[in-house]
C-alpha cells in the first residue's frame, strides 16, 4: 500500500472536478487590481470570495506603512520570537490589540490557523473537557486533536444541547472549555452567544470565541459578536485573524486571565514558528486604526451584504439562515455546484466553491464574502449573473415559466 493510497477517495473526487473543466483549487489571478476586481483568463472579474470585508488590502495608509517597514526592517524575521527576539512593532501590535479589545493580555501568531492550533492544544489537556460546536472551523478541530482533552461535540448553535452535555460531566474533575465562533465561515450564521455565556456561567466553564469573521464586522466598535451581544465580560478568550477585515495575514488572542503570558513558553505552535514579518505587522497596526476611525466601512459592508442576500433570496435561491457578509447559496448536488461555479467565473464573478465534507449538512455551497469596497453596481451585476446561471441550470424558474404559472 502506497503512502497516498488512503486518500484515493479524495483523489478520485478531485479528478472528477477537473474532468468537468473546473478546478477551484487552481484559479490563477493574472492581476488583482483592487479589493473587488481581478483579472482571470484575461477577463475583468468581480472578486466575491476573498473575505476582504473592509477592503483594506489596497488602503493607501496600510500600503505606505507596510512599505516603510519593509525598507526599514527587511523582508522577514527568519525565526520565532523566542529564538530571534521581538521587533518593536511586534510588541506595539500586541499592545494595540489588547487596547482595542480592552483586555490586559494579547499574543500574536503567524496565522489564524496557528492561533487556534496553539490555544486549543495548550489551554486544555488530559483530564479536561473541550466542548466544540459541531460546525467549528477545521483549525479548531485540528487544535482539539493536538491537545489531550476529551473532545465533546454539541449540536450547532444549540445552547440546550451544550447544557445537557455539560451536566453529564457534573462531578467529574477537570476544566471545561466551550468553543464557539462569532460568524461561521460557511453559512455566515452567528452563534447564540448570550445563551452560551449563560450556560458557561451556570456550569463554571470557560468560554473561547473565534471572532475571525466578525472582527471589524459586528459591534459598535467592530470588536465582533461578543461586543454586539453584550457579553464581552463573559468571554474568557477571544481569538481572531488579521487575514479578513484587517487585510493581511496572522492571528491573535486576547484575554484578561491572570498569568496569560505563560502561554508564550508553553504554546508550542507559538514557540516554534517564525514570527510575522515587519511589513505585515505595520500594515495590521494601521488597519486597526482604520477600523476604529472609519465606522462607516462597517455600515457600508452591512448594506452591501443585505443587498446581495436579499437579492439572491428574492430570486429564489436557498441562502443561509441570516444575513451577514458571508452569503452562501445551497446547491442540490455536486455536479451542478461545480458547473455553476465555473459558469459564474466564466461570466466574470469569482466566489468560493465549498464541497462536502467541509460544508454543513453535506450540501454543496456557492459561498460569497461581501466587501465594503463593492459598489452597488457590482452587487447588482452579481445578482444578474446569478439569475442567468440559476435559470440555465434549473435552480430557478425561467421568465416564461413564471409567466405561465
Amino acid at each position: 500500500m502506497g503512502l497516498l493510497d488512503k486518500h484515493k477517495t479524495y483523489a478520485d473526487a478531485y479528478q472528477s472536478i477537473r474532468a468537468a473543466g473546473a478546478d477551484p483549487f487552481n484559479v490563477r489571478f493574472e492581476g488583482v487590481t483592487s479589493p473587488t476586481e481581478g483579472i482571470v483568463n484575461g477577463q475583468r472579474t468581480i472578486l466575491l470570495g476573498t473575505n476582504n470585508y473592509l477592503g483594506l488590502t489596497f488602503d493607501e495608509s496600510c500600503i505606505e506603512a507596510s512599505s516603510t517597514a519593509l525598507h526599514a526592517h527587511g523582508t522577514g524575521t527568519t525565526g520565532s520570537r523566542i529564538a530571534n527576539g521581538s521587533f518593536g512593532d511586534h510588541l506595539e501590535l500586541e499592545r494595540a490589540i489588547a487596547r482595542f479589545y480592552g483586555r490586559s493580555s494579547a499574543m500574536t501568531f503567524t496565522t489564524g490557523y496557528q492561533a487556534n492550533l496553539g490555544l486549543l492544544s495548550t489551554l486544555v489537556g488530559r483530564g479536561d473537557h473541550l466542548l466544540l460546536d459541531a460546525d467549528s472551523h477545521a483549525s479548531l478541530y485540528d487544535g482539539s486533536r493536538l491537545g489531550h482533552a476529551e473532545v465533546i461535540r454539541f449540536r450547532h448553535n444549540d445552547p440546550d444541547d451544550l447544557y445537557k452535555r455539560l451536566q453529564r460531566l457534573k462531578g467529574q474533575p477537570g476544566n471545561r472549555l466551550i468553543v464557539a465562533e462569532g460568524v461561521y465561515s460557511m453559512l455566515g450564521d452567528t452563534a447564540p452567544l448570550k445563551e452560551f455565556a449563560a450556560v458557561k456561567k451556570e456550569t463554571g466553564s470557560y468560554l473561547l470565541v473565534d471572532e475571525a469573521h466578525s472582527l471589524g464586522v459586528l459591534g459598535e466598535k467592530g470588536r465582533g459578536l461578543a461586543e454586539a451581544a453584550g457579553v464581552e465580560e463573559d468571554v474568557d478568550i477571544i481569538v481572531g485573524t488579521f487575514s479578513k477585515s484587517l487585510g493581511a495575514i496572522g492571528g491573535f488572542c486576547v484575554s484578561d486571565m491572570e498569568d496569560f503570558d505563560v502561554m508564550r513558553v508553553v504554546c508550542r505552535p507559538y514557540m516554534f514558528t517564525a514570527s510575522l514579518p515587519p511589513a505585515v505587522v505595520a500594515s495590521t497596526l494601521k488597519a486597526l486604526e482604520v477600523i476604529e476611525a472609519r465606522p462607516e466601512l462597517r455600515h457600508k459592508l452591512t448594506a452591501n451584504a443585505k443587498r446581495l442576500y436579499e437579492g439572491l433570496k428574492g430570486l429564489g435561491f436557498t441562502v443561509g439562515p441570516e444575513c451577514s457578509p458571508i452569503v452562501a447559496v445551497t446547491v442540490p448536488d455536486q455536479p451542478r455546484a461545480i458547473a455553476i461555479w465555473k459558469a459564474l467565473l466564466d461570466a466574470g464573478v469569482y466566489l468560493n466553491l465549498a464541497l462536502p465534507p467541509a460544508t454543513p449538512d453535506a450540501k454543496p455551497l456557492l459561498r460569497s464574502s461581501v466587501s465594503a469596497a463593492h459598489s452597488d453596481e457590482q452587487i447588482d451585476r452579481v445578482i444578474a449573473v446569478f439569475s442567468e446561471v440559476g435559470q440555465a441550470f434549473g435552480l430557478l424558474d425561467t421568465p416564461r415559466q413564471r409567466a405561465s404559472a
